[in-house]
């Protein structure tokens, strides 16, 4: 099972993907705002690895020049069936199809563990102007709540290996060369039914590209582990964004 295999996995379930994971919080774009020292509006942003456009809509939403960069060929189907009004081209961050020097902003939202960082990090600060701003974010289940540390030892036991796929702070930082990130922490949670969430799970790579068999039985075991704690079908997913911050230096 390789990083490409569950990269590509997204594809083949696009729908489930745009309609079971969560947004982002408003606190998160207005630090975004602060740390880039403008506001989103009439800005030059750059989504790389947009998936189905869910932070996209956001950005777009409050007011951002936007334009999409997505490599899956489901995916951006997707977004472009989410988000017709927004541009988006094939493309992925080691290796943008953009002109040096034409963005205020590049995101990589829940996409920069995809990437090859020694390649995507001299991308994206080429096509950033100077004093742009890059910004990296992960939506992290906030594993210090009970059920959500209980969840994911249940993962890691059935299928053997590390459930997130997503970076870390340190992960960045250590592949980052002269870059220098600051890290930003923005917590929030999401009331939805016991099968949105189940969904949301079933969307995520390590269970996508797991056989059949393996993920219906573990998501049947899951749905019953969670009916016992939320009898009512109802549970808060708590977050925390994993926000990492760079500049391009002025003047070059």
């Amino acid at each position: 099972m390789t990083d490409t295999r569950r990269a590509h996995s997204f594809n083949a379930a696009a729908a489930q993907y745009a309609a079971a994971r969560p947004s982002y919080p408003p606190a998160l774009f207005d630090t975004v705002e602060a740390l880039s020292g403008r506001p989103l509006r009439g800005a030059a942003v750059v989504d790389v690895g947009a998936g189905t456009g869910i932070a996209a809509a956001r950005l777009h939403a409050r007011g951002a020049r936007l334009l999409a960069v997505e490599p899956g060929a489901g995916m951006a189907a997707e977004f472009r069936r989410q988000l017709p009004g927004v541009p988006v081209v094939r493309g992925d961050g080691n290796a943008l199809p953009l002109a040096s020097g034409s963005a205020d902003l590049l995101t990589f939202a829940q996409s920069w563990h995809w990437t090859e960082p020694a390649r995507a990090l001299p991308e994206a600060l080429r096509v950033l102007r100077p004093g742009g701003t890059l910004a990296l974010w992960w939506n992290v289940l906030d594993h210090r709540v009970g059920w959500v540390a209980a969840q994911g030892a249940r993962l890691a036991a059935h299928f053997g290996a590390h459930a997130g796929a997503h970076g870390t702070p340190e992960r960045v930082r250590a592949e980052a060369g002269a870059a220098e990130f600051t890290h930003h922490r923005v917590p929030w949670s999401r009331r939805i039914s016991v099968d949105t969430h189940l969904a949301n799970l079933g969307s995520h790579s390590l269970l996508l590209v797991a056989g059949e068999e393996s993920r219906a039985s573990f998501l049947t075991a899951e749905r019953a582990a969670l009916l016992r704690d939320f009898p009512d079908g109802t549970l808060d997913e708590p977050y925390v964004v994993d926000l990492l911050v760079t500049r391009r230096p002025n003047g070059n």
